[in-house]
């Protein structure tokens, strides 16, 4: 874990009860203080059965905490079971449990023979951030309720994993998206988050023929535990596409590896690229008015936006990044390839990377950059206010997101590209004055 962390642009590993309030019918049930629930919920939409502010919880207090919280979680077990109509029952685990030693997954365990699948996953906050949360979750998930599956496969299915739900607020609308564009070139998605899906296709997950993750690092673990345990072949990629070059490499790079028909890809390809083209024709006068918006931006955002939104600024749009910041607390093992995957730039364009969870000195170190002009400023709410000291272009596109709701929009594939280009040029063109 991180030592300094000013600005925080992550939860802890408990947090990441949201990965269950996205799947349908799931519900958590915390074995942790009521102060930790209050605080790491955000309100921010689940799967949508249940509201956000339901779920069960030991509320552990003193008493817990010198004789021990075990039979308090044995009694919330057994009640959320009699009166919450769940399709499956999450145990996460808080610090407090955990330091205390109790042991979640022998009284979880005691629930073997219930009506609903009950399954539990250690997310104590000292461990880690909800990033590496999401996918304990997942892993727990995968191991517990599917234990025993013979897997039947079907071809064609594709298990997809994106971003930590609600931790990026794209997630649906960006899961949605990549849905779509496996389905075009005649693959079909198994996803598990979101309206539609939930234990149902939770169950399809053994059988699928592959498995795609889109995450510089962030959901490895569990992934990689799918392709052990059920031999599901696993195509990791590091980049969310953005926009036409990098959604062009993916379909290729999906038709490669899954061996999905190539004319049908090529011909997807080639309309998609045609219609993203079109619409960037249009606006070329106003795309390329320098008075409007300038050539160099940063990025201060999670490693999934910072690699995503950089490739897409300089690959599609021919701008120039200055230093990028990665805010994510990645860990140590994956960023040398994350800091590769950035500065793999067309033109041979490098991008100076620094890993930091400290807002004050990212800050510090931007007001420093020469961006020869009016600066473009991506990153979260924490941005906004030196965005107005430097009167820079500032777009909000990661967490903590606070002045747009966001239902079901997305920033990935071809039309997602323009989608960000209306955020930043609205942002750019509202400073014109008349």
């Amino acid at each position: 874990m991180a030592k300094i962390l000013d600005q925080p642009r992550y939860k802890c590993a408990l947090a990441a009860m949201q990965t269950v309030q996205s799947i349908p019918g799931a519900i958590p049930v915390l074995h942790s203080g009521p102060g930790c629930a209050a605080k790491l919920n955000d309100n921010n939409g689940t799967s949508g059965k249940f509201s956000p502010n339901i779920f069960p919880c030991t509320s552990i207090s003193e008493k817990e905490v010198v004789f021990g919280g075990t039979e308090k979680l044995r009694t919330t077990i057994h009640n959320a079971l009699r009166v919450i109509d769940a399709d499956l029952f999450v145990v996460l685990s808080g610090c407090t449990s955990e330091i205390i030693g109790d042991d979640i997954q022998e009284v979880t365990e005691e629930f073997e023979d219930a009506e609903k699948p009950v399954v539990w996953a250690k997310t104590p906050g000292f461990k880690g951030n909800n990033y590496v949360g999401h996918d304990w979750i997942l892993k727990s998930i995968f191991q517990q309720y599917l234990r025993g599956r013979q897997p039947k496969t079907q071809k064609g299915l594709v298990n997809i994993f994106v971003s930590p739900p609600q931790q990026d607020p794209y997630w649906l609308g960006n899961l949605r998206e990549i849905e779509s564009l496996v389905e075009a070139i005649g693959l079909t998605p198994n996803t598990i988050f979101g309206f539609g899906r939930g234990i149902k296709n939770i169950d399809k997950i053994p059988d699928a023929q592959f498995t795609i993750l889109i995450s510089p690092w962030a959901g490895i673990e569990s992934a990689e535990f799918l392709e052990k345990q059920f031999n599901i072949p696993l195509l990791k990629y590091p980049v969310l596409p953005i926009g036409a070059t990098e959604t062009t490499k993916f379909l290729c790079k999906v038709q490669e590896f899954t061996g999905a028909d190539k004319d049908l890809t090529e011909k997807v390809i080639k309309e998609k690229e045609a219609e993203f083209y079109y619409y960037i024709e249009r606006f070329a006068d106003t795309l390329l008015e320098t008075r409007i918006l300038g050539k160099r931006f940063t990025v201060v955002s999670d490693s999934q936006y910072t690699m995503a939104v950089t490739k897409f600024l300089v690959n599609d749009m021919g701008l120039f990044p200055e230093k990028v910041f990665i805010t994510d607390d990645a860990p140590e093992t994956y960023r040398q390839q994350i800091k590769n995957e950035i500065s793999t730039l067309n033109y041979g364009i490098q991008a100076e990377t620094e890993f930091s969870t400290d807002g004050n000195d990212i800050q510090n170190q931007i007001r420093k950059l020469d961006f020869a002009g009016t600066p473009l400023i991506i990153g979260s709410n924490w941005e906004k206010k030196l965005s107005q000291e430097l009167g820079a272009h500032f777009i909000n596109v990661s967490y903590p997101i606070l002045e747009k709701l966001v239902i079901n929009s997305h920033v990935a594939g071809y039309s997602g590209g323009l989608h960000l280009l209306e955020q930043i040029f609205t942002a750019a063109m509202s400073k014109l004055k008349l």
